[in-house]
């Protein structure tokens, strides 16, 4: 039994792999759960056969390590995936490519399988990434700029006057702070990617297809005025192409 692994910032997600497509359920457990590595090689169980994990990390490198060094000794064989500079006919901008998070490649691979590009790639998680890649692998480049929860926290820390649970995220014009707040930091979000989108159809010529993730992702496709379409687990994806690809 083998497995897709992404450590994100302040979770993993793991689906299994079957030697040709990630199976349909996505499992998750916070990085601060307590007994997190082991809880992850609770979850895998022993391997049967070819144990192989292909893993994504941005987490730190202590957790990326310890997590690898347990899994190997549950018996997996670990295969750690980074950020290329040219991937399966997709090329990144970034001069120095391993700079580029492997969260942001991963999703921008797995958005170059579809047949529906260009592509704008919004990831609405512990930050708000943007990237736009071009129908030939072409990667155009990205944006990054804190996410609505971020936003959010940064005000009442700053301004403790500001702080307030909740708030209502949906109006155009709040009459109480907590609404305001709120309602602004999603708007600001929703913003970001209305111009980004403004600015890829300059680009690429045509409205790009606009591919939404993240724990805040649906929050931000509702507040958007055209079309976007919800990825559940797009570095899961990418994480199959690349074991499909090695495994060819």
């Amino acid at each position: 039994m083998s497995w897709l692994l992404d450590l994100g910032n302040t979770r993993a997600k793991w689906a299994r792999w079957d030697g040709d497509a990630r199976g349909d359920t996505v499992e998750a457990l916070a990085l601060a759960s307590p007994d997190f590595v082991d809880g992850l090689a609770r979850e895998f169980g022993a391997p049967r056969g070819d144990g192989r994990v292909w893993l994504a990390s941005v987490a730190g490198g202590a957790l990326t390590d310890a997590v690898v060094e347990r899994l190997e000794r549950a018996g997996y064989r670990c295969e750690r995936v980074r950020t290329r500079a040219e991937a399966l006919g997709m090329r990144i901008a970034y001069s120095e490519p391993e700079r580029l998070g492997v969260d942001r490649f991963l999703a921008l691979l797995a958005a170059h399988a579809r047949d529906d590009g260009p592509w704008l790639c919004v990831s609405v998680g512990s930050a708000l990434t943007l990237d736009l890649l071009l129908t030939d692998g072409s990667h155009v480049g990205g944006l990054i700029a804190p996410a609505p929860d971020h936003m959010r926290r940064a005000l009442a820390e700053r301004f403790p006057v500001l702080a307030g649970d909740g708030g209502c995220a949906d109006l155009a014009w709040a009459s109480e702070t907590v609404d305001a707040v709120a309602s602004g930091s999603l708007a600001a979000a929703a913003g970001l990617v209305e111009r980004a989108h403004r600015l890829a159809v300059e680009r690429a010529g045509v409205a790009p297809t606009v591919l939404v993730a993240g724990g805040e992702g649906e929050a931000v496709r509702k507040a958007l005025p055209f079309a976007s379409i919800a990825v559940a687990a797009p570095v899961l994806d990418g994480l199959a192409r690349i074991a499909r690809a090695q495994d060819a």
